[in-house]
């Protein structure tokens, strides 16, 4: 599986009890959802009484969200060293491509379609986890065989 890290990288704790990198991922993805979404709430929480509101509270999400998952994901999943700020611009950027998604159904499900905001960030989840496991996989975190 391409994006594995290197043969010298000792697996996690929760690699020993999980034993598949791919159900460990989606495990550690729902989480960082999980995560995700109360920190939408919050801030939709503390921004819902100004004009858009639900879309302030969306970017301000998605900078903390970001930051919490690139831990995560670093640390449990991928357990890769070295490369912090290049391994932080790829998780970015893919996760960029994940919140340009966003930011162009939100408005529709939430304006045009007249479904509130939390209902359809959940709608949205599908499409963007799609998009962040192929790319977190095959570009975020990828080493070389050998690399560290």
């Amino acid at each position: 599986m391409s994006g594995m890290p290197p043969a010298d990288s000792p697996p996690g704790p929760l690699m020993k009890i999980v034993k598949d990198k791919r159900v460990l991922f989606l495990a550690v993805g729902a989480a960082n959802t999980l995560i995700g979404f109360l920190w939408y709430t919050l801030f939709l929480w503390l921004f819902h009484s100004l004009p858009g509101g639900y879309m302030i509270a969306l970017v301000v999400a998605q900078i903390v969200s970001v930051l919490c998952a690139f831990v995560l994901y670093r640390h449990i999943v991928f357990r890769v060293k070295g490369h912090v700020w290049r391994d932080l611009l790829r998780f970015s950027s893919v996760y960029a491509v994940s919140f340009a998604i966003n930011l162009v159904m939100l408005p529709v499900l939430v304006e045009v379609l007249h479904i509130h905001p939390l209902v359809a960030q959940i709608a949205i989840v599908t499409v963007t986890t799609i998009v962040s496991y192929v790319g977190h996989n095959y570009f975020s975190f990828h080493r070389k065989r050998g690399a560290s």
